[in-house]
């Protein structure tokens, strides 16, 4: 058996969760704000939030900043999957429909493309029975360093 394992000794699922771990373990306005990871695969991220009551606004349904915030950190969790450090470039939101407190929302981001440093991913946010709330798109750009230091 092995006793020291590099990067080099897993395959790209393994690295994808692993950088998500990592980043995670940093994360702390995701933490603070519930949402939780579910399923992180090379390019593609599966994330879950209950919305609080400190989450709803003055007309009763969740902030729409919560929302773009779900969305924004599933794009992140894809776009970082490679353990390269990548950074929004630019993102966008249209919000279909309004969610509540008590619901349970998913959020799951998509690689579109990927290029050398740039890449595009489509994001959407639902409840548990399908029912879409939210579209997403958010174009990365990748910079220097790793997400997982060895």
């Amino acid at each position: 058996m092995k006793e020291n394992i590099t990067m080099n000794d897993i395959n790209a699922d393994e690295l994808a969760q692993a950088c998500a771990a990592s980043m995670y373990k940093r994360d702390f306005a995701v933490q603070k704000a519930g949402i939780t990871l579910d399923i992180v695969k090379p390019g593609y991220a599966c994330l879950e939030m209950e919305v609080r009551e400190d989450m709803v606004n003055g007309h009763n349904v969740c902030h729409g900043g919560y929302l773009f915030l779900l969305a924004d950190t599933a794009f992140a969790y894809a776009c970082n999957s490679y353990n390269k450090v990548t950074y929004a470039q630019s993102c966008d939101i249209d919000f279909i429909e309004a969610a509540k407190s008590g619901e349970k929302l998913i959020a799951v981001a998509e690689e579109c493309k990927r290029g050398r440093r740039t890449g595009v991913y489509d994001a959407t946010i639902s409840r548990v029975d399908g029912e879409i709330l939210a579209y997403f798109r958010g174009r990365s750009y990748q910079v220097k360093g790793e997400v997982i230091q060895e």
